[in-house]
């Protein structure tokens, strides 16, 4: 397969997938067409984003679904995503689509990622409202190391929900919206369609605007135009995806009160800020950030959580498999700066140089002053790293385990792989350590 596609351009096997999504509705029975479709878009959010909708939808009495890179949902069924795929293919897709009709969802919400999208994941998909995050240097090797090409792939599913028959679901006539980031100069690519509804949020937005935030290790509290809101979530990120989260719901009709129960009521999302605790004196989070962006947010987190009790601890590492090669450096330079102690580990190196991708990170972190066996340990072993980690945290400090989220494989050279969850490392280690 490998040698197949180094022969075969990549936009005429992804070409393949086109006709495979129709037939795959059609062998389904086309079960979109029963449920109201929310597609969650962007390079960054896309998780917490859904998960929060999905909760006030579930507050609000509806039976929902939800597909995403962490978990998928079928009402209160719950599941981790076991395809290491953010949008699994049509044919899967398509099947948990029916599943989801079949146990009678009213909506579903899903992520749409853009490398979803260049194998045209969302045909057969009739999408009733998209909710833009934002766009950030993503695998940039799925389109053509173009960010250009990119916002163009990105745009197939905002073409195709314009395009997109009406629906009547439950009685009631669903219109086609689009909710989006205002902050962000490059939503202005996906929202020139006049037959859409368009709602923003935002810093800055006219229609749902995040006017403030507070965190701490238990969660934050958001005021949104003169509303007061509270997540268990930590971080300003956490609060502007719960922003969008709260402008979709409004636009589908959802009530206030609703959407208050919804947000509190969703203790922790896999992998996304999620606290391990079992009884330590000090605080660890197992977290999905794996890009400057998202590392650079990460950060900040930890300089607000930290206010001068403790060290910052980070473990994290790179991607192989054809990933943006350029960011390994940054991740390195972004955490060195911010970081009391950084760690080094694997992450997903596919058929890469485990080692290679570890320097690469190293000369980031030893340009921002980091020094080995001071305050930067390279440790292949990702077990070894977080026990590490663990070990030299103190009182007070805080330690993230970044990166890979609730991802319940780790990709390795040749194809393999091996079943992972840093949620349940950090938890054995921890209870080794604690004794």
């Amino acid at each position: 397969m490998k040698r197949i596609k180094k022969l075969v351009p990549k936009t005429l096997i992804d070409s393949y997938h086109y006709p495979e999504a129709l037939l795959s509705s059609r062998k389904y029975g086309n079960p979109s067409a029963g449920m109201i479709i929310i597609g969650v878009v962007g390079s960054k959010g896309k998780t917490t984003t859904a998960n929060m909708l999905w909760s006030i939808l579930d507050a609000a009495g509806y039976k929902t679904g939800q597909i995403g890179t962490a978990n998928i949902r079928i009402g209160q069924f719950e599941e981790l995503n076991k395809w290491h795929m953010t949008m699994p293919g049509t044919k899967i897709l398509q099947n948990i689509l029916s599943k989801m009709n079949k146990a009678g969802c009213r909506y579903v919400v899903m992520e749409v990622p853009s490398e979803g999208q260049t194998q045209w994941r969302h045909i057969g998909i009739n999408f009733d409202m998209l909710i833009f995050t934002n766009v950030e240097r993503e695998i940039l090797a799925a389109h053509g190391g173009s960010m250009d090409i990119l916002h163009r792939h990105n745009r197939r599913v905002f073409d195709y929900l314009s395009k997109g028959a009406i629906k009547t679901v439950g009685g009631k006539t669903v219109h086609k919206q689009i909710v989006y980031n205002s902050d962000r100069p490059e939503s202005k690519r996906y929202i020139d369609y006049k037959n859409v509804e368009l709602t923003n949020f935002g810093y800055q937005a006219n229609d749902f605007k995040l006017v403030s935030s507070s965190a701490d290790e238990d969660g934050t509290n958001l005021t949104v135009n003169n509303m007061k809101f509270h997540i268990n979530l930590v971080g300003k990120i956490n609060a502007l995806n719960a922003t969008g989260a709260i402008a979709a719901a409004q636009s589908l009709g959802v009530d206030i009160d609703k959407i208050k129960v919804g947000l509190d009521k969703l203790k922790t999302i896999p992998g996304r800020m999620e606290k391990i605790d079992m009884g330590q004196n000090f605080t660890v989070f197992v977290d999905y950030a794996h890009d400057p962006a998202g590392m650079t947010e990460l950060m900040e987190t930890g300089k607000e959580l930290q206010k001068n009790k403790g060290r910052l601890i980070v473990l994290f590492g790179g991607q192989g498999g054809g990933r943006d090669i350029e960011k390994r450096q940054v991740l390195g330079n972004i955490t060195g700066k911010a970081a009391d102690i950084v760690i080094i580990s694997d992450d997903d190196p596919y058929d890469d140089d485990p080692l290679a991708i570890i320097e690469d990170i190293a000369k980031g972190a030893r340009a921002a002053g980091k020094k080995e066996d001071k305050d930067l340990y390279l440790i292949a072993d990702r077990r070894d790293g977080i026990r590490k980690a663990l070990e030299i945290a103190r009182k007070g400090d805080i330690v993230f385990i970044a990166c890979k989220g609730a991802d319940q494989l780790m990709m390795l050279a040749d194809g393999r792989s091996i079943p992972w969850d840093d949620r349940k490392v950090t938890s054995e280690e921890l209870r080794k350590i604690l004794g």
